[in-house]
Formats: structure tokens, C-alpha cells, sequence
């Protein structure tokens, strides 16, 4: 098979030194751009293409990567043969793979749409995208210090083959508007922020007005400013389904990625068939969402993207797995292998990843708590994945008396165990709302989205600075 001046039957013969070994070649195109407006003045307009190849050689359940930015075959065939020369060194003689591969190329499953295409439009087209953003946050409040507002778009071409013949090509876009602002009174400071954004094209602005953006991220700024500080103890929560998915992304999630999880190393290790959570609960990692920051037709290693059901009704069915973690330990191939760019080898990597809506109606939640907290909108956070134990912080809360949201709260945060969390959780709604991110594993970055119905935890440990009073 050629493609351009690549022989990949003389590139995967140059890699692989046994039968089992799995060598896969990952070619990508990105152009790129950010743009950040911050102080009331455009401070960084970058834009970039960058070009590249990786190769990969699973030897003996262990991974061997390098990359180039120089695509032709001897270069490539040079770095193959230092793979092939790094494992040989680490493995017994065996018989060498002497088969001819047959190619054949695998067409997407899904349709995921774009409009407007980014890279049609240029940057001055963009840098008024952020205007009037900008110019809305800095005339919300006067106690309003800092404002950031920030762009990114990219358009990526890719092309995978691997040695079991099978080949893919594919082109993604993604865009993100993220909006950040500091408000101050002279002795308190707090934040607000609000990002947007998908696996979209330029058709973004057609539905969504940067002023909406920049308005829910200055409100919540000030609200938390003039609000007074949340009570501790231990109380009912209920998490809006507008609160995002860093409940289930964190303290869930990567527990249920399958390198974690194989190397004993989550909470959830050796678990599958086991009830992990409330029966009411289902948890769906699916990139085949059309729009979602973590969609996608194929994952970084030529699979097709899945919806996957790993918690279902409470018991764990499968982990989220890439071909290596399929390799080492047996598991379900699921499509999740991701990287960020050619630099990187592919890890298990979650998607857009979710709790099921459940049955019912999320205002009958709300009316079923006497004394509790109110969370619209998480901010970050910690997570063990070997204990399940999280911290997050509090964004947007309001204290809930007798069935009804009041005031707002400022400093909240929750502290508690995650598979406990889940087995806890008595209410689910029927609605869904959806946040999105970039995730960090093992110095790469991932575009992903979470998503919950409004959640109702009976009991958890929510940290203020006030005493709790019934």
C-alpha cells in the first residue's frame, strides 16, 4: 500500500520484529488558531500548521513510540527500524512476521456535520467574534477587574494505518470561545467563567451570541462577591443538570479507564459485574454525539467511535479501552484511545461522558429538600482514582429551604468518596445538560464533554465558612 511516497508494507516489515507485535502510523494535518483578548487589548493572535507522523510498535505488551515532523520514508523507516531495535532488546527470538498485508479502508459509521468550515474565515473575521464579549464583560460591574476572553479553532486531517491491514482517514474540526473574568470589592475576590464550543465549525456564532457568554460568566462573578459564605456540615445536595458533568468526569471516569484500572490503580479495579452505584444510575461514554467537544467518527488509532454503556442500572460493565489496555489485559476494544497530536501515543481517554437522565421531574426534586444545597455550576477539583475520595469547589450555589432555592452561597465546596456518591444518589431528572472541557492525562490534552440530569445526593459533606444551622 502506498500512499505519497509511504511504502507501508516496507515500514511495518522495517517495525515489527515478531507475529504478535501491533505497529500502527498515525499522519496528521492541523492548522490552527487562539486568540486572546485580555486587559482590553488583543494580547495573542496565533495561528499555526503543523505536519507529522507517529509510529507505534506494541512488543510483548509494552508500548514503543516515536514521531517526526519530516514525512517521507526514510525518515520514517529510520525511526521504524529504532523501534524494532528497542524491542528486540527486551523480548526472546521468535519467528518474524513474514505475511503480505492486504489494506482496506474503513468508511465512518457516523456523520459528524459541519457547516462553515473555521479555516474559511480569517482573523480579523474572528478577533470581531470576541469584541463584543469583551466590551459587555468590562461594562457588566465596575468591580469587575479582569477580563479574559479566548478563542481556539482547529482543522485536522489524519490518516491511520496499522498492521492488521486496516486503514482510516478522517478530518475533524473543533472551536471553542472560553470567557473569564475577576471581580473584586477590595477585600473579596472571586471568579467566573463560561466556555462554549464543540466539534463545530464557524456555524457556532450562528447560534450562539458571545454577550449570552460573557454575561453568565460575569454573573456569576458578582453574584458570588455579594453573596455570603456557604455553611458546613452535612446536608442534602442537589447538582443541576446545568452544574456540567465534573462529578462524573472526575470522580468517575478515570476510574473507569481501563490503564488505570488494569494496573490496579482505580477504585474500581476488577469490578465489571459488580453494583458500583445506585440502581438508578447508568454512565455512557458516547463521541458519536453530532456537535460535542468530544466526538468523533474514529479514535487516534483508527476504531470506530462507540457509544459505550459502562455503568448500567448500577453494575459496571465495561472500562473505556485502547488497544494497548486491550492487549495487556483482555478488555472490551471500545474506541477510546485519543492523543493530542502526532507527538503523542494514543491513552484511554473518555469522550463525551455521561449519566443517564432518569423519570423524574427535576422541580419535584428540588421540592423533596427541606434544608440543602443548590449547586448550578461546579467549579474544579480533585480525585484519587485509587480511594474514589474528591474535592470540588463550588462555582454557583444557592441555599435550598423548605422545597425552594434562596439565596446564593459563595466558597462551598463538596468532599466525599466517589463510589459512596453513587450509591447514594436517590433522585435522578429527567432533563440533561451538558459541559465541556479540555483534559489532562499524562501530559496530554484532550477536547471532552460531561453531562448529568439534576442529581439528588442525600447526604454529603459540603465544606463553608459557617456553622451549619437546621
Amino acid at each position: 500500500m502506498e500512499i505519497g511516497d509511504l511504502n507501508f508494507d516496507s515500514i511495518f516489515k522495517k517495525t515489527k520484529t515478531f507475529d504478535d507485535d501491533f505497529v500502527d502510523i498515525f499522519i496528521e494535518s492541523r492548522v490552527s488558531n487562539f486568540l486572546s483578548n485580555e486587559g482590553n487589548k488583543l494580547e495573542r493572535a496565533v495561528s499555526g500548521v503543523s505536519v507529522g507522523a507517529g509510529i507505534r510498535l506494541i512488543n510483548n505488551k509494552k508500548s514503543y513510540y516515536a514521531y517526526t515532523n519530516n514525512i517521507n520514508e526514510k525518515n520514517i523507516s529510520e525511526i521504524a527500524g529504532k523501534l524494532r531495535q528497542a524491542a528486540v532488546s527486551n523480548k526472546n527470538n521468535r519467528l518474524e512476521d513474514s505475511r503480505k498485508l492486504n489494506f482496506k479502508e474503513l468508511n465512518p459509521k457516523i456523520e459528524l456535520n459541519i457547516l462553515k468550515t473555521s479555516v474559511g474565515f480569517s482573523i480579523g473575521e474572528k478577533i470581531k467574534k470576541l469584541n463584543p464579549a469583551v466590551k459587555y464583560a468590562w461594562n457588566y460591574d465596575k468591580r469587575i477587574i479582569q477580563v479574559n476572553v479566548a478563542y481556539r479553532d482547529y482543522k485536522q486531517d489524519i490518516f491511520i494505518v496499522n498492521s492488521d491491514g486496516s486503514f482510516v482517514k478522517d478530518c475533524r474540526e473543533n472551536l471553542i470561545l472560553f470567557v473569564y473574568v475577576v471581580a473584586s470589592d477590595g477585600v473579596k475576590t472571586e471568579i467566573g467563567y463560561e466556555p462554549a464550543g464543540g466539534f463545530i465549525g464557524f456555524e457556532f456564532f450562528d447560534w450562539n451570541d458571545p454577550e449570552k457568554i460573557a454575561e453568565k460568566a460575569c454573573k456569576r462573578a458578582i453574584m458570588q462577591l455579594d453573596a455570603p459564605f456557604a455553611p458546613s456540615g452535612t446536608m442534602c445536595v442537589v447538582l443541576s443538570s446545568e452544574a456540567g458533568g465534573t462529578m462524573i468526569h472526575e470522580a468517575v471516569g478515570h476510574g473507569l479507564e481501563a490503564d488505570i484500572a488494569g494496573n490496579g490503580l482505580s477504585v474500581y479495579s476488577d469490578k465489571i459485574g459488580s453494583e458500583i452505584a445506585s440502581k438508578l444510575i447508568t454512565v455512557i461514554d458516547d463521541p458519536t454525539l453530532n456537535g460535542k467537544r468530544g466526538s468523533y467518527r474514529f479514535d487516534d488509532e483508527g476504531t470506530y467511535s462507540n457509544k459505550n454503556v459502562l455503568v448500567e442500572n448500577g453494575i459496571l460493565k465495561k472500562y473505556m479501552c485502547d488497544k494497548l489496555s486491550n492487549i495487556k489485559y483482555g478488555y472490551e476494544l471500545t474506541g477510546n484511545g485519543r492523543r493530542e497530536s502526532y507527538e503523542h501515543q494514543p491513552i484511554v481517554r473518555m469522550s463525551n461522558t455521561m449519566i443517564a437522565p432518569g423519570a423524574t421531574d427535576p422541580h419535584d426534586i428540588i421540592k423533596s429538600v427541606n434544608n440543602g444545597l443548590f449547586v448550578r455550576k461546579m467549579g474544579g477539583g480533585q480525585v484519587n482514582t485509587v480511594t474514589g475520595d474528591f474535592v470540588f469547589d463550588v462555582m454557583e450555589g444557592y441555599i435550598i429551604k423548605n422545597g425552594i432555592v434562596g439565596e446564593a452561597l459563595s466558597g462551598a465546596t463538596l468532599m466525599g468518596n466517589g463510589p459512596e456518591v453513587l450509591k447514594k444518589i436517590d433522585m435522578v431528572g429527567s432533563d440533561l445538560g451538558f459541559g465541556i472541557g479540555t483534559c489532562g492525562k499524562d501530559g496530554q490534552h484532550a477536547p471532552v464533554a460531561d453531562a448529568q440530569p439534576t442529581l439528588r445526593i442525600p447526604s454529603i459533606v459540603v465544606g463553608g465558612k459557617k456553622e451549619l444551622k437546621n
